[in-house]
């Protein structure tokens, strides 16, 4: 898989297929219906699950209608929660960020793939962690690790007694060979905080760590842990703060792979978003045909 041309959604996507066999089996239903927005299939379910990037937001731009949809959810007695594989910012700056746009999520109503990997640590023996990270982030919520950010330094990938692939911003290709080869010469493991292999922003998609941890199995046969949708640890977070059925769960995002896969994995519902996020532009039947991943709904918006 080569993380360097998947910037657009036909190459993203084809990326995807590309390492399904690494991710979690689901049933599926025998069809899906299509719907004009969340409002309208909404009715039945307790719980409502959203991805955010694609669904409520582009990069730091709200979507048109997000706003008002969740205010319209809480008024029909919906609880509502977003998951997200944004792991790379402490989950104050993003209430923050969610605040400036308009939404009023509580923080627990907010679970993070950040979240999921800092839970998972805390069953993990003390390491020295060589981490995927803009140190520009900070420390917050990572005080208690043993930390590295990697750069440019072999030193800091051969010190390292395993890895965190939290975020991708200011990461390069340099950076990526260096790990590659110390995986390659003294095998470690190796946590990813956001399994993605793209995120959409404003001026197009981003590459995240799940690009990169997939081209670290291809090129060093090291198996990541994966903490993040579509793996179970995210909603199991998301479910124990609220107890409802699965069958009463609707999940919501705009990737197969991660957010239909996911919550199907999981039992629940889910609703395709194909408006905005990794399959604008696509022929959405194509996708589910090629990826056998089938949603319960699609909606072009919620």
């Amino acid at each position: 898989m080569n993380v360097a041309t998947l910037t657009d959604p036909a190459r993203a996507f084809e990326g995807y297929l590309a390492v399904r066999t690494r991710l979690p089996r689901a049933t599926f239903p025998d069809r899906w219906r299509a719907a004009p927005d969340l409002g309208a299939v909404a009715g039945p379910y307790e719980l409502i699950l959203l991805d955010a990037y694609g669904v409520l937001n582009v990069g730091e731009t709200p979507i048109p209608g997000a706003v008002d949809r969740i205010a319209a959810l809480r008024a029909a007695g919906k609880a509502v929660a977003v998951v997200s594989n944004s792991a790379g910012y402490p989950k104050a700056r993003m209430m923050a960020r969610y605040a400036r746009m308009g939404f009023d999520f509580a923080p627990g109503e907010v679970v993070t793939s950040r979240e999921a990997l800092l839970a998972h640590l805390a069953h993990e023996p003390r390491r020295r962690w060589g981490i995927m990270l803009n140190p520009g982030t900070g420390r917050a919520e990572l005080e208690h690790l043993a930390l590295t950010f990697l750069d440019d330094d072999r030193a800091a990938y051969d010190a390292a007694e395993g890895f965190l692939l939290v975020g991708s911003d200011g990461w390069t290709e340099a950076r990526q060979a260096l790990l590659e080869a110390a995986l390659r010469d003294r095998p470690r493991p190796v946590l990813v905080g956001n399994p993605d292999l793209v995120a959409p922003r404003e001026d197009g998609l981003s590459r995240e760590p799940g690009q990169f941890a997939h081209r670290l199995t291809d090129r060093t046969g090291v198996v990541p842990r994966f903490l993040g949708k579509p793996f179970p640890e995210i909603f199991r977070l998301a479910l124990a703060r609220r107890s409802v059925d699965p069958a009463r769960v609707l999940m919501v995002g705009d990737t197969l792979h991660t957010d239909v896969l996911g919550g199907r994995h999981m039992g629940f519902d889910t609703a395709l978003v194909t408006g905005h996020g990794s399959l604008a532009g696509l022929d959405v039947r194509d996708a589910i045909a090629r990826s056998g991943i089938v949603p319960d709904h699609v909606i072009d918006h919620i």
